[in-house]
């Protein structure tokens, strides 16, 4: 658990992080010379993305291919050196991030394949099960614009309320349409939720606090974003590349090994539960 919590402390929304390579040092000089080479410059945040890499090396080099890993550690960087041609793909964010960087910053990125997401629970509070769900009950979740909606989608989706129609990811308190149990919704910062637990029926968190807080996401979440939400489609980690080299053979190899029953298997059992493998 200790070992877990380590590797998760660094999982943020989007988590990206430049603080130096795992492997390789993708320079210009490196892309340039190896045109017609078999090896792949990838740039990613530390955790659970580099880690994921480095975990499918070696079913790569069995195809032939040499990945190289560089470890960034802010938000604008790997992005900047897909765009420029310096590295092949990044592994980073998720959609609308990519999407809202596109529009802003006047890049080509698209995605070359849907990996993971990282599910937001339902945890136990003063209370253990949501069957025990009463009148009055509250509920402690994230107040930021893009965690309040998954939380308050996830809730959705386990009956708890209803939200108006076409709320969706930009979901706020305000959406709230049905309200059966007449629960409180509890506004926090997300780095308090948990802090409530002993005095909230129920927290909605996300993976890191969870298990901040000593909670199994395998274990202890009473409900968690399904792969088929909508949360867990909207906010899916990719993999990037620049707009016409997504079906590069290379790409198209990585993506593979990404998305291959082993590599699924190492991501459910390394993250307990705080990263899941997106289906599609």
């Amino acid at each position: 658990m200790k070992k877990t919590f380590k590797k998760l402390l660094a999982l943020t929304l989007t988590g990206v992080l430049v603080a130096g390579a795992l492997s390789g040092c993708g320079k210009k000089e490196d892309k340039d010379s190896k045109t017609d080479s078999k090896t792949i410059t990838i740039a990613a945040s530390a955790t659970p993305h580099a880690e994921i890499l480095e975990y499918a090396k070696t079913a790569l080099k069995e195809k032939g291919y040499d990945l190289q890993v560089t470890v960034f550690d802010d938000y604008v960087k790997p992005n900047e050196v897909v765009e420029s041609g310096e590295f092949d793909a990044n592994y980073f964010q998720h959609v609308p991030y990519l999407e809202s960087f596109n529009e802003e910053k006047g890049t080509h990125l698209v995605v070359a394949g849907k990996i993971h997401y990282e599910p937001f629970g339902i945890y136990p509070g003063t209370k253990k099960s949501l069957d025990e769900i009463a009148d009055s009950d509250s509920i402690a979740v994230p107040n930021d614009t893009t965690n309040e909606a998954r939380a308050l989608l996830l809730l959705q989706d386990n009956g708890i309320i209803k939200l108006k129609d076409g709320a969706g990811i930009n979901a706020t308190v305000n959406d709230i349409e049905e309200n059966p149990h007449n629960v409180e919704i509890v506004e926090l910062e997300a780095a308090q939720v948990a802090r409530v637990v002993n005095e909230t029926a129920y927290v909605v968190l996300n993976g890191n606090y969870a298990l901040a807080a000593g909670f199994s996401v395998g274990k202890d979440a009473l409900a968690y974003e399904q792969n088929d939400s909508e949360a867990a489609k909207t906010y899916v980690n990719v993999i990037a590349v620049k707009e016409g080299n997504e079906n590069n053979e290379a790409i198209k190899a990585l993506v593979d090994v990404l998305k291959s029953d082993d590599v699924k298997n190492y991501i459910k059992e390394t993250y307990d539960g705080a990263v899941l493998p997106y289906e599609e």
